[in-house]
Parts: C-alpha cells; structure tokens; sequence
C-alpha cells in the first residue's frame, strides 16, 4: 500500500513563504507524474504543479514564477517550495503520485495566507 505523507504546511503573511514536503512510501522513481494539488472549500481540486519522471515540470498559470516542484528520487521525496504568497493560495494541498499500478493521493496539508 502506498502512503504519501504531506508536511510543511501552515499559517504565513501574503508575501511570504512556505515550503511543502511529500514522502512516499515507495520509490518516486516508478512514478510517472508527481503532482502537488490544492482544493478551498466549496471548489474542485485543482492541479498547482507536477513534475514528470523525466523532471519536466508543469505549473498552474496562477503559480508561475512563484511556486517551484522539485523532486528527490533518493530521499522519495517532492517538494513545492511556495514563495510570494497571496491570499488566493489558501487551500489544503494534497500531494498525488501516479505510478504504473495506481494513483495514490496524500492526506492534506492545510496552508493559510493573511492578508
């Protein structure tokens, strides 16, 4: 069983920055495509960015310039390093992992910017 573990989350300024971690149980290196999603209350979950086995990245138009994927097949980890926050950002961010067998999602980590 695949277990994503989502961590970094919180509460920051607008203008501020935050960095969110996503541990998978298994290799990252069977993934396909590594995701970070967020969903507000009230909304569809939607993509912010996603990083392919062969490390192109995709970013929500919303995002670009200010949120950056990175991913670390050593340490099966994928990270979302947030910066410039705006208040539109708050959400739960889900981390997701598509893998030859499956599509596995992560908890959700809850991140709020004040105005």
């Amino acid at each position: 069983q695949v277990q994503l573990v989502e961590s970094g989350g919180g509460l920051v300024q607008a203008g501020g920055s935050l960095r969110l971690s996503c541990s998978a149980s298994v290799s990252t290196r069977s993934a396909n495509v590594i995701g970070w999603y967020r969903q507000c209350p009230g909304k569809q979950r939607e993509l912010v960015a996603a990083i392919t086995r062969g490390y192109i990245k995709d970013y929500a138009d919303d995002v670009k310039g200010r949120f950056t994927i990175s991913r670390d097949n050593a340490k099966n980890t994928v990270d979302l390093q947030m910066n410039r926050l705006e208040p539109e950002d708050t959400a739960v961010y889900y981390c997701n992992l598509e893998v030859p067998w499956g599509v596995y999602w992560g908890q959700g980590t809850q991140v709020t910017v004040s105005s």
